[in-house]
């Protein structure tokens, strides 16, 4: 057997640079980096090694670069991914929320911290965190709950088996998730005479799991037996790449669809079968139709509470759910009829079975409703000198807007006002991170979409709360020359949770900078966007975003558009009940008389 003698991290890094996808292109894509105590020397050598076949990318914030790498997988159907190494100690920790957001997403994402030595000899080092009951414990533990697979190395020749585990991890559509190799620091350094044979290149083949033969008869059963079923589309849809199978299906058999935050663009906004927006910030239409259908049929979502109206939406008391998903904990949720297979042959196969099998559509009318409405509010308001509403704002972005541009967002009052009222024509022309929420997910995200996707415009959507939690990597876009645009959307605090606070009944309390105990302050949002080198500037009307928005377009680097907007108007039309538990006791009238709507409201679930 032949080998190279290699230390550690330069055959982690060599091995990486090995791994392909079906697509014949490495499936790491690169390697956020940001080096320190604790991954400087091992890492950072073996990086400089193999700089001409594996990128290494530096950026601002340990947290911010994982997102960038969960936005780039996530846009790219999974077909590739990235890589993210720190140092010991508060690197490390950084990166344990976006380790969360991609393991609640579903999405695959290598993290590589450093960590303390093996050997123990320095102990406590640098930014140890010591346990007093467990000396096995580090910081790095903190991944293990938010870790598809994790794995800490602490001898040379356990690359050997981890490294393969984690691209099973990361590639496997049911198991993807995020991977942790905590990287013992005088581990890199080590040498090991590895066999030649483990740098070979490898492809990496998405997995598409036929359904099991008991699982598919009662599936066929359930929808052939259903009167008015309704499909949920989530991001497994885009995830499987079945968004053309699905258009394919619901027109050969006359199924409405309903949408996800993670699934809408499955299906053009006008496609005569989609209803739009499910749940919470759902349509009218859509959980009308939902309310009423005796099949709910879930296809790659994971039925969360915003989907489901907290599961007091399904009002037929016949309702049947069936889950078609290539994992098996989802597709077996709230006693659902589970179909466990991946997405695109899950409907080819149903397709086959039902035949010429079509069932009667809703009226359309109730859509063409739903939209007049949309357009109403998204419309240039009528006074040119009130202040906007964010939807006033979404409207203007979408009039600027083309077939192809991307627009992304993740937290805050957005998210909600987006997935009711954008019209996504194309797939993957909505990118929202709604499964964690994250703050801060946003501008980061942009990048990661724009290295995913460079000929797609991008659009930004961030309200000045998100922008202050983590913008940093605004400066990486312009250094590395990938051009986003961002709208910020002023409201002086947080008004998305303002109004939750108020509709639950609580006074306005420590959101909006009005409201808590600090002085008033105005923050030039332009100005700091342009001290990183972007293009900035704050614009006064819809009018003037219109032209600001016209602008960027045509410009070649990042550009902030920032404007301010009123914090409390919200869509009258759609959305759905919430459960947010509300104070059974409180001095407070409103609160008591919020309890009352809230325990009436739970007599609806189901």
């Amino acid at each position: 057997m032949k080998t190279v003698r290699l230390t550690a991290a330069q055959a982690m890094m060599r091995y990486l640079a090995n791994q392909m996808n079906e697509d014949g292109v490495p499936y790491i894509a690169g390697v956020w980096a940001i080096f320190g105590h604790g991954n400087v020397a091992g890492i950072g050598e073996a990086l400089h090694g193999v700089r001409d076949r594996l990128q290494t990318l530096r950026g601002q914030n340990e947290q911010s670069m994982a997102h960038a790498a969960i936005a780039y997988t996530k846009q790219l159907r999974r077909r590739r991914a990235m890589a993210v190494t720190s140092s010991i100690g508060p690197g490390a920790a950084n990166m344990v929320t976006a380790a969360a957001l991609a393991h609640v997403n579903r999405l695959p994402v290598l993290f590589v911290p450093g960590d303390v030595f093996a050997n123990r000899g320095p102990d406590p080092v640098l930014q140890q965190l010591e346990d007093f009951g467990d000396g096995t414990m580090t910081v790095n533990d903190c991944f293990k709950p938010v870790s598809r697979y994790f794995d800490r190395i602490m001898r040379p020749e356990q690359l050997l088996t981890a490294l393969p585990r984690a691209m099973r991890t990361m590639t496997d559509p049911a198991d993807c998730g995020p991977v942790t190799l905590s990287f013992c620091q005088d581990v890199q350094a080590e040498a090991y005479d590895y066999p030649e044979s483990f740098f070979e290149p490898k492809v990496w083949r998405q997995r598409r799991p036929e359904p099991d033969a008991q699982e598919f008869e009662a599936a066929v059963a359930a929808l052939k037996a259903a009167k008015n079923p309704v499909i949920v589309a989530g991001g497994g849809v885009h995830f499987s790449g079945a968004t053309e199978t699905l258009k394919g299906f619901v027109e050969k058999h006359g199924i409405p669809v309903v949408e996800t935050q993670a699934g809408k663009s499955a299906l053009a906004w006008d496609h005569e079968q989609n209803f739009g927006p499910v749940g919470v910030t759902g349509a009218d239409c859509a959980n009308t139709i939902t309310e009423k259908a005796d099949l709910v049929f879930g296809v790659g979502t994971r039925f969360q509470d915003f989907t489901t109206g907290s599961w007091a939406l399904f009002k037929n008391p016949d309702r049947r759910i069936l889950a078609l998903n290539v994992q098996a904990y989802d597709s077996a949720k709230h006693d659902a009829i589970p179909l466990t297979a991946d997405a695109r042959i899950g409907l080819e196969r149903l397709s086959e079975a039902l035949g010429d099998h079509r069932f009667t559509s809703p009226d359309s009318g109730i859509k063409a409703g739903w939209f007049a409405k949309a357009d109403a509010v998204t419309a240039p308001p009528m006074d040119g000198n009130a202040l906007p509403t964010d939807m006033q704002v979404i409207g203007a972005v979408q009039r600027q807007s083309r077939d192809n541009t991307v627009v992304m967002c993740a937290a805050g009052t957005m998210p909600g006002e987006l997935h009711q009222l954008w019209k996504a024509k194309l797939p993957l022309s909505y990118h929202m991170e709604y499964g964690f929420s994250c703050m801060g997910y946003e501008v980061a995200g942009g990048l990661g979409v724009k290295m995913a996707e460079p000929d797609r415009d991008v659009i930004v959507m961030v309200g000045d709360g998100s922008y202050m939690m983590m913008n940093s990597e605004l400066a990486t876009s312009v250094a590395m020359g990938v051009k986003i645009t961002l709208v910020i959307t002023d409201n002086r605090g947080y008004g998305c949770i303002n109004r939750l606070q108020m509709g639950t009944g609580g006074a306005e309390f420590n959101n909006l900078y009005a409201h808590t105990n600090v002085n008033p302050i105005s923050i030039d949002f332009a100005a700091h966007a342009a001290s990183m080198g972007a293009s900035a500037r704050k614009v006064a009307s819809i009018a003037e975003l219109e032209e600001a928005l016209a602008a960027a377009r045509e410009a070649t680097v990042t550009t902030v558009i920032v404007i301010d907007t009123d914090p409390y108007p919200t869509p009258d039309a759609g959305g759905y009940f919430w459960d947010v538990a509300v104070p059974e006791v409180s001095p407070r009238a409103q609160v008591t008389e919020a309890r009352a709507r809230y325990e009436a409201a739970l007599k609806e679930r189901r």
